[in-house]
């Protein structure tokens, strides 16, 4: 698949929420978009950051998992210029479904990260680590060694999540020996 010529055909948050949310789904993006906020230190990490990271996102506005992470790539892509998310709806999409599938299914949210030029550079989703964490100790109840920190919000774990994933990304990008040499850096 083209990534890169598909990433151009997709719409930004607003748009695809505009196109795909109906009023009851569109309340509960704002609702998370408004919770999630993002520490200084996390800003600043964002800002600081030198190369352009192109991100496709398909997701589904009908969509618990997408409702509790995709507004967290808004709030990435307001901190930093240099973050370009693009939404794809997956019942609009199929054949990008069915390249995204994950664990044998069409799950959301997916995430494709490219650089600058449109070169794959990773994957991620449909959750973190810190959500399946969650997930594993409500099926296995209170001593299962999930990992997970009882005393730490849940949202800002997943936030962590991304933020580490988009960082891995970006320092790929960063120290590419063809984006240096193009760059001359």
């Amino acid at each position: 698949m083209d990534y890169a010529a598909r990433f151009e055909t997709g719409l930004p948050y607003q748009a695809f929420l505009d196109k795909y949310a109906n009023p009851q789904e569109r309340q509960r993006w704002d609702d998370f978009h408004a919770i999630v906020s993002l520490t200084d230190d996390q800003q600043a990490l964002l800002k600081s950051w030198a190369r352009e990271m192109n991100v496709l996102v398909l997701a589904g506005a009908w969509c618990g998992d997408c409702v509790n992470q995709c507004p967290i790539f808004e709030h990435f892509s307001a901190a930093s210029p240099k973050i370009h998310v693009r939404y794809f709806d997956r019942d609009d999409n199929p054949d990008l479904a069915a390249e995204l599938q994950t664990c044998g299914g069409a799950r959301v949210p997916a995430v494709v990260f490219l650089s600058e030029d449109g070169k794959f550079c990773g994957r991620y989703g449909d959750r973190t680590l810190a959500a399946y964490r969650n997930m594993v100790s409500q099926f296995a109840g209170a001593f299962c060694p999930t990992g997970v920190d009882p005393d730490a919000s849940l949202t800002q774990q997943v936030v962590s999540d991304w933020l580490d994933e988009f960082e891995r990304i970006q320092w790929m990008l960063r120290t590419s020996s063809r984006l240096r040499q193009l760059h001359g850096d």
